[in-house]
């Protein structure tokens, strides 16, 4: 069993799952979406992440670099040395290892949260469901095990194995769809969709408790015709969601592709209306669908 990165833990999120929750984001995915507003999800390796508008300019981590590498990420192993020296906190590293002991204690402080919302902890990315299975699924196990509702929020890009080693222990998958048509798919996310609309079929098939999420993004799919075709794809492959998740795409994350030395990949989207989101949600609870929700 090998150790998956976690780049972020976060407490009291509100929309990764039913109640209060704890967002556990591993790190690395098998898709590359252009409009990732977690960028330092996507490879994975630890990444440095450079916040300019904190340095002063200093220069107290040019001599700590084991690489001579402060300013050439050429170089940069990511050691997180130089994180350590700077005392402006210019510095962070994405990507650390928690044993899965550590790992469940620190989850565990939230109980009383889990407790009184009805929330538990949601396991996301990068791509949950495509690190080490082992450790994977032997969280998922003890945590549910332990009462906790345990949700995984995932692209659905892995081998069905996966979602089978998890179905014992999961509460609901919050599945996204991004595109329907294979080649715009590949286009904005690397990867064609086949593998993740079978998954989604046999996942239903299987009894898998499913809240689809539709990341909509102005300029790619925010379309009256992409809904009506993702109504069309779930009755006609008879697929049961609980839920169904309508997310405005934003820029919230944009200036991280800075700090990580990346060009952001997000140019000429934008957000679509929320009167047009309102008339998505409608059309969806006209053709059957009653539990719709704009947002997380």
């Amino acid at each position: 069993m090998s150790m998956p990165l976690i780049f972020n833990i976060q407490r009291y999120s509100i929309h990764d799952g039913e109640g209060i929750r704890t967002t556990v984001f591993f790190k690395g995915c098998p898709l590359s979406c252009r409009w990732c507003h977690n960028p330092e999800s996507q490879r994975w390796q630890r990444e440095l992440m450079l916040y300019k508008e904190r340095c002063a300019g200093c220069g107290a981590c040019v001599p700590a670099c084991p690489q001579g590498a402060a300013f050439d990420r050429t170089r940069c192993a990511a050691c997180g040395v130089c994180t350590d020296a700077c005392v402006h906190s210019a510095r962070e590293l994405a990507g650390r290892e928690y044993p899965l002991e550590e790992l469940v204690r620190e989850l565990e402080k939230d109980q009383m949260f889990y407790e009184q919302s009805g929330g538990g902890i949601t396991l996301s990315g990068g791509e949950c469901l495509a690190q080490d299975m082992d450790y994977i699924e032997e969280l998922a196990r003890r945590l549910h095990h332990k009462g906790y509702s345990v949700d995984f929020d995932t692209c659905g890009h892995v081998p069905y194995t996966h979602f089978q080693r998890t179905l014992p222990y999961a509460d609901t998958f919050l599945y996204d769809i991004k595109l329907l048509d294979p080649a715009l798919h590949k286009r904005y996310t690397g990867v064609d969709n086949g593998l993740i609309l079978e998954n989604l079929k046999k996942l239903s098939g299987d009894g898998g408790k499913i809240n689809l999420r539709l990341p909509l993004i102005g300029g790619v799919n925010a379309t009256d015709e992409y809904i009506r075709d993702v109504i069309a794809f779930l009755r006609d492959e008879k697929i049961r969601v609980c839920r169904v998740n309508l997310l405005k795409y934003h820029t919230a994350g944009s200036g991280k592709y800075e700090k990580l030395g990346r060009d952001a990949g997000a140019d000429g989207f934008f957000p679509p209306e929320d009167a047009w989101l309102e008339r998505m949600a409608e059309i969806f609870r006209r053709t059957g669908f009653t539990n719709i929700h704009i947002g997380g």
